[in-house]
């Protein structure tokens, strides 16, 4: 059996000031031909798991082309026209091939288009036709539209957030293929979207976890192939956003829609159950300091750049750099223009910058700083996250400052903090801090849960606040709830 596999991957936050250009995706990898399977072979992501399955079936695989960027604002143009022609271009060039199997994202957005993955997908099969199948992987975060489940023949996303199980999702997708081409399975989908956007919430806890718990009782039914509860991605002004549901069934269209309206039902029951209120970054601070175990980690959720914020913001750290507590260490804020004067000033000297808030207003004002150069690294690690386990990191040059008492690394290449790697890279055993603040929502818990004594999250704002209110959404086609009052649940 001869497999084609590809990416292309971007979460887009309509709301950033930063366009998305071809050099974002560039940075992380434009990756075609074998460089796209030495580079993700046993890493713990979508195509690591495609790569890893299909040569334990003995496959033929055929890489094509394989690029993501970290979220940010709208996807240029010219940016996604050599997407497209990249990966159709090679997709064109080859024949005989079985079925293409591609890890999107769900909630890219372009200049040029509000629903990047149907839109490819589209085109995609403007060139293939419909006799090849093509099974879609998805981010858990994706705001799902009927266009791309019209042109896929299966299509399966995360369960879990953190994303530990995304290399589990590109085997069985890779699994899902094979069946269909060797027509023992003839996928039937269903899709149900609610009028509801929700935060950020770990399926580690409840609510969320209680609804992957009532699509896996559903999934005890053999008929049923895959049912998954998507998230949304709500930082996006766009027609259509929010929850849904998607279910797979072996050829029957009832059930699938059965399963599929029982978990919409379900969820919108517990709709109240995601909005919690969380603490500002003194407040935060100050819960952290009266608790007594060690460390506590302060996750600054409304500047997490792996949703497309700049990963600058203050707020934070300015309480921290204020409050001066004992064992404090922060994890980190991108500024390569603090990192460079660091370089340059070298390890042992003091330096005087403006650090961070240099992007927006949004996310707090620079920080006037006096600092010690602790060390400068290379911004290189291996990541031991249980969320793509494997994976070279490459931060930029990356320099450790100290100020006040509190540990401060500072980064060239904005991200959003998955473990503890950035630390150990600059001499910090996070264990041995009270307090540690990083920029993230909820995936850093896959790598902090197992060494945290607590986490508090912080919110603030920022392009990734919790506080919808505080975004307008002046294209969306129907109400959605909360931003209003909505009574009815079906899109």
């Amino acid at each position: 059996m001869k497999l084609l596999i590809g990416q292309i991957a971007h979460e887009t936050n309509t709301f950033s000031n930063v366009k998305t250009e071809k050099e974002s995706f560039e940075l992380w990898g434009w990756d075609t031909g074998e460089c796209v399977i030495t580079k993700n072979r046993n890493v713990r992501n979508y195509v690591g798991g495609m790569i890893d399955r299909a040569e334990e079936l003995g496959f033929e695989i055929v890489p094509t082309f394989a690029t993501f960027a970290y979220p940010a604002g709208v996807i240029t143009t010219e940016t996604y026209q050599a997407l497209k022609e990249e990966l159709i271009s090679r997709i064109a060039a080859e024949s005989r091939y079985d079925a293409i199997v591609l890890s999107l994202h769900g909630a890219g957005v372009t200049e040029v288009a509000e629903d990047l993955e149907g839109d490819l997908l589209k085109e995609i099969r403007s060139v293939i036709g419909y006799e090849i199948p093509i099974i879609v992987t998805l981010d858990l975060h994706a705001n799902l539209t009927q266009t791309m489940v019209d042109e896929a023949d299966a299509i399966l996303g995360n369960n879990l957030y953190p994303h530990t199980d995304s290399y589990e999702i590109g085997m069985e997708a890779v699994g899902l293929a094979q069946s269909i081409v060797q027509k023992q399975l003839k996928p039937s989908m269903y899709l149900r979207t609610l009028p509801l956007i929700i935060p950020t919430s770990t399926t580690n806890l409840s609510p969320a976890k209680d609804v992957n718990e009532r699509c896996r009782e559903w999934e005890q039914n053999g008929s049923l192939i895959d049912c998954t509860f998507y998230h949304g991605f709500p930082y996006t002004n766009i027609a259509q956003i929010g929850v849904s549901v998607l279910v797979t069934t072996d050829n029957q269209p009832d059930l699938a829609k059965k399963a599929a309206e029982d978990v919409a039902s379900y969820i919108w029951e517990r709709k109240e159950d995601f909005y919690t209120k969380h603490p500002l970054p003194k407040e935060a601070i100050a819960q952290a300091l009266q608790h007594n175990g060690f460390p506590v980690v302060l996750n600054e959720t409304s500047d997490n750049p792996g949703g497309g914020t700049p990963g600058d913001g203050t707020f934070l750290l300015r309480a921290l750099l204020e409050k001066k507590p004992e064992k404090a260490a922060f994890g980190f804020i991108y500024d390569p223009e603090v990192v460079e004067k660091a370089f340059q000033a070298g390890v042992g000297s003091s330096i005087e910058v403006q650090l961070g808030g240099k992007t927006d207003n949004l996310h707090g004002e620079p920080i006037p700083l006096k600092a010690y150069v602790k060390c400068l690294t290379d911004g290189r690690f291996i990541q031991s996250s249980p969320m793509g386990k494997g994976a070279q990191v490459n931060l930029g040059r990356s320099v450790r400052l100290v100020s006040g008492g509190v540990d401060i690394i500072v980064c060239s290449v904005k991200s959003q903090t998955l473990d503890e790697q950035i630390f150990l890279l600059h001499g910090i055993d996070v264990k041995e801090y009270k307090i540690i603040g990083l920029k993230s929502s909820q995936h850093f818990r896959a790598g902090f849960e197992p060494i945290s004594s607590k986490i508090i999250t912080v919110d603030s704002p920022g392009l990734t606040t919790l506080d919808f209110t505080t975004f307008l959404y002046s294209n969306l086609k129907t109400d959605v709830y909360p931003l209003k009052p909505v009574t009815q649940t079906v899109l």
